[in-house]
């Protein structure tokens, strides 16, 4: 069976290299989710160093924890994130890769191409339509809440 995917897209006033440091910033999505809607309720880097492949994270989310890793990084143009859930027993449930691909768009702006996939297993494969609207409504929030604090008055 093949993944959900789609793809968003916006154009965020800001440099590509701020854009790109936001967002390979694991615990700084703390910061700029926070109050955005999102099943996302704090997210934590669990292992050391800088950001790069095969970094891991932990997401708490409205649903429980999920592990995840970065899956690819191109500085300043792409990072992939790899996350999963699994049942008690360890089998997967589901597996999602969001992406960002990042361009410059005119002066200091950035295209963000916002890619969502996610693969239902087993059982979850019934619900593809709505685990479908589910991702489209959470990706759709995170991209949103990531231009949004780009917009931001300072001290407001």
């Amino acid at each position: 069976m093949r993944p959900i995917e789609f793809e968003l897209q916006r154009t965020i006033r800001a440099p590509i290299e701020e854009v790109f440091a936001r967002l390979i910033d694991i615990e700084g999505y703390n910061d700029w989710m926070a109050g955005s809607g999102s099943m996302l309720n704090s997210t934590r880097q669990t292992s050391p160093g800088e950001p790069t492949v095969g970094t891991t994270f932990v997401d708490e989310t409205s649903q429980g924890e999920m592990p995840g890793e970065i899956a690819e990084l191109e500085r300043p143009h792409t990072i992939v994130f790899h996350w999963w859930e699994e049942s008690k027993p360890g089998k997967l449930k589901f597996e999602g890769w969001p992406s960002y691909h990042l361009e410059p768009s005119g002066d200091a702006e950035t295209l963000v191409r916002h890619g969502g996939k996610l693969m239902p297993y087993g059982v979850w494969r019934l619900a593809r339509p709505i685990l479908r609207r589910l991702a489209l409504k959470e990706r759709t929030t995170t991209l949103d809440a990531l231009k949004a604090s780009f917009e931001r008055t300072p001290g407001v």
